[in-house]
């Protein structure tokens, strides 16, 4: 059971080296693209894999399938720059690859680390998800927010978690959800959706309750309030920007000289 590594990158320098060396005697290729970064990330990235390519782009589901193709494996295993291979899994990942699943593909947990301490809340935990599969049974799909890979065939469960430290700072974090809301508002003007006024009031209301109280946020103490608000803010966020592009497109307000 050969596996091939994938990571996509872009401006990852201080975190990727560590997600590559946990691939160590796991993958029989680490492949990583690249989508244009402007700091030492490329640097980085060779130091672990002379399978790097660069291709700028800002479409993360046609770069995720671009990827994909290039892998050489009958096996894929997708990791982010910021996560890293657990002991639990290393071992459940090498037991594997001595035998010959009978399966299309593995969901695998995950744990995060997010402003001093691990998640156990927050629509954050168990966080699980299909990260190793058949080469061929799976592909990303576009929706509004993030891309969705599908798989065609059985999914079966790995036990060892994927350990995630996605943001360094609370900026970090702010930063990404405002880009990842441009992308989500053109979606949703694309698909002909209106952000009307009562929504724009209310479901950023609703979105922070639902992190913070459904999803038992408040249990993870000054970390669950704010990924509740930043949640918040990003229903807010996608919405104001929709909002802005009816009526640009509409020229209800008039464009400056």
């Amino acid at each position: 059971m050969d596996i091939s590594a994938v990571v996509i990158t872009l401006n990852d320098e201080k975190r990727l080296g560590a997600a590559l060396s946990s691939l160590d005697g796991i993958a029989s290729e680490i492949l990583v693209v690249d989508c244009g970064s402007t700091d030492g990330t490329v640097k980085v990235a060779a130091k672990y894999t002379a399978a790097l390519h660069e291709r700028p782009g800002t479409d993360p589901t046609a770069q995720k399938n671009w990827a994909l193709s290039l892998a050489s494996s009958p096996w894929i295993l997708t990791l982010a720059p910021h996560e890293t291979v657990s002991s639990p899994l290393r071992d459940e990942l090498i037991a594997l690859k001595a035998g010959s699943p009978d399966c299309a593909a593995f969901s695998i947990p995950a744990r995060t680390f997010y402003l001093g301490r691990w998640l156990r809340h927050s629509g954050w935990a168990p966080g699980r998800r299909v990260r190793l599969f058949q080469k061929g049974l799976a592909h990303w799909e576009d929706e509004v927010v993030r891309e969705r890979l599908v798989v065609n065939g059985a999914v079966r469960n790995l036990r060892g978690p994927v350990h995630r430290f996605p943001y360094a700072t609370i900026s970090a974090h702010a930063a990404r959800l405002n880009r990842d809301s441009d992308m989500a508002a053109h979606k949703l003007y694309g698909l002909k959706k209106r952000a009307r006024f009562a929504r724009l009031l209310l479901a950023p209301a609703a979105v922070f309750f639902k992190t913070y109280i459904l999803r038992l946020g408040i249990l993870d103490g000054y970390p669950g309030l704010v990924i509740a608000g930043l949640d918040g803010y990003s229903s807010f966020l996608r919405l104001a920007k929709l909002r802005e592009i009816w009526k640009k497109g509409e020229r209800i307000e008039p464009f400056p000289d």
